[in-house]
């Protein structure tokens, strides 16, 4: 074999690259089993293996519940800063970034479409953008949904997904919980159904005002809701508060929900909601 010499045989590169896996698994968070995402996708953001509901992103949620063919509206406000606030970072940088990660202008889409068969008017907030807290675009943005469901006396469903009130806009913000419960109110006294949806979390000013305010309060599975945290409750009351508190299941058995609704089963349970909501 004195033929061979090793430098004629050398392995050449061939330029191929690695195949890379980062972001394709996803860790659940109850079972802490590792997902394929594109099968977590195809599940509605749902857990095969244990049914933990992970949060779910305006657009997709959408797509979700409305027939193809809906059309987004409202989305062309934008906040000034009306209290110039700066804190680590001014409040401005913090919009930018928030902007550029999820392709909104705020932390809420509205859309115009068809549910079932009930033509209707959605709202759905954004947790990606600053916790999905509301200030004065949120607000307004929400108010024009409320306006729009009675001026067609569509239907109204918001999906609620926020930390609550966003602290930089300060007193603005709180303002929006009044604005957008009078804009209920009216919408009430014509009798235009309102359906409030729950996702995790659902906190503070939006629990506070809007979210417990619908004709029907449903929420899905494991949904954090509440005002104040637990931590800040337990140091108040000086108790410890009991297993599950401030989860949609502890809600609806003390009477705060109407029912708690797994993701797939919610668009038929909404249609189903709204067909006895127009009979009656």
């Amino acid at each position: 074999m004195s033929w061979f010499r090793r430098e004629d045989n050398k392995i050449e590169d061939t330029g191929a690259k690695t195949v890379r896996t980062e972001g394709l698994w996803v860790k659940c968070e109850a079972c802490e089993q590792v997902i394929w995402k594109a099968d977590l996708e195809a599940n509605l953001w749902v857990c095969p293996k244990c049914g933990f509901h992970f949060r779910m992103g305006s657009l997709a949620r959408i797509e979700m519940l409305l027939e193809p063919g809906y059309e987004l509206i409202d989305g062309d406000l934008q906040s000034t800063d009306p209290l110039q606030f700066s804190d680590l970072k001014p409040y401005k940088n913090k919009l930018k970034d928030a902007q550029k990660k999820t392709g909104l202008n705020d932390a809420v889409r509205n859309a115009v479409g068809v549910l079932g068969d009930h033509p209707v008017v959605l709202s759905v907030m954004e947790f990606a953008f600053i916790g999905g807290s509301m200030g004065a675009v949120v607000g307004e943005t929400i108010a024009r949904a409320v306006d729009r469901a009675h001026d067609t006396r569509q239907p109204l469903i918001i999906v609620s997904a926020s930390g609550g009130a966003r602290m930089m806009e300060g007193i603005i913000s709180l303002m929006q919980l009044a604005k957008i419960s009078t804009a209920l109110a009216r919408l009430d006294d014509a009798r235009v159904p309102y359906i409030s949806l729950l996702t995790d979390p659902t906190t503070g000013g939006v629990t506070a005002s809007f979210a417990m305010l619908g004709d029907l309060n449903i929420a899905e599975p494991g949904a954090l809701i509440g005002f104040a945290g637990a931590r800040v409750i337990e140091q108040t009351i000086r108790q410890k508060l009991p297993e599950g508190f401030q989860r949609s299941e502890f809600l609806l058995k003390h009477g705060f929900l109407d029912a708690v609704v797994d993701r797939k089963d919610l668009k038929n349970y909404l249609s189903r909601a709204l067909h006895f909501m127009k009979a009656a």
